[in-house]
């Protein structure tokens, strides 16, 4: 008997002002949710992105093989750090967690927002999460944003693509110095994602909200980690897809 799919649980921060517009970011293996709070409210303090609200899903615990199989947050399995491949058993939690995203996504919709005002993102394994989901959801969303992570499935990626895939904009912030999910994969997904996919990568002057394709941004010395820069460009990247003044 196939396992019931349970809700994810959930860190809302509520918008400031009329909620118009949602991001949903998703963390990185071994935290939660209320690790990316305080990037939330210091963006949702720039007047410009006040209509929107923050949801911050929390991943469910799951033996971990690269981590001796001790068992943390992991939104699905990893099987040896510093790897660009996706055994079966891998395959297989990262399939449970699309399906979980997306109903965050349909409960935002369900409440009025569009599609095309829902941005989803995240860091690392929720990086990587954010892409698969984004590219294959049947709805447009607004934006996708990935922050140290790679593209996944690549053997079947292409028979899972949405129709709207290549008209997503993408928002990739990448580290030249991360140690876990290495710069190299980043750079391999983007040729992997235009050479098979037909996704390319476009200067940050041509993105818009209709623009489709990857601004990437990579972020020299920095590792597997944030920086002021990133989160930076990454407030200026919300404006740009989720406009206060087309709410």
């Amino acid at each position: 008997m196939a396992s019931v799919l349970q809700p994810l649980k959930v860190l809302s921060v509520a918008s400031c002002t009329r909620h118009t517009a949602t991001v949903i970011f998703v963390h990185g293996l071994g935290d939660s949710g209320h690790g990316w709070k305080p990037v939330a409210d210091i963006l949702q303090g720039d007047p410009g992105l006040s209509h929107v609200k923050w949801v911050l899903p929390h991943a469910p615990t799951r033996r971990v093989t690269a981590n001796r199989g001790m068992e943390m947050p992991a939104w699905y399995d990893i099987v040896a750090f510093g790897a660009d491949s996706d055994p079966p058993e891998v395959e297989e939690g990262m399939l449970q967690s699309v399906r979980s995203l997306e109903r965050l996504i349909a409960n935002e919709v369900s409440e009025g927002i569009d599609p095309s005002r829902i941005v989803l993102g995240g860091f690392s394994q929720g990086g990587t999460m954010s892409l698969l989901t984004g590219l294959t959801i049947e709805m447009k969303l607004g934006s996708i944003v990935v922050l140290s992570g790679r593209l996944a499935l690549k053997s079947k990626i292409k028979t899972m693509l949405s129709p709207h895939a290549k008209s997503v904009p993408i928002f990739w912030g990448h580290g030249t110095s991360d140690p876990v999910v290495k710069y190299q994969f980043a750079t391999d997904s983007l040729d992997f994602m235009k050479s098979q996919l037909e996704i390319i990568t476009i200067d940050r002057k041509l993105a818009s909200p209709t623009s489709g394709g990857v601004v990437f941004n990579p972020y020299p010395g920095m590792g597997h980690s944030t920086s002021q820069q990133e989160l930076d460009d990454l407030r200026e990247w919300l404006k740009l897809v989720l406009p206060k003044d087309s709410a």
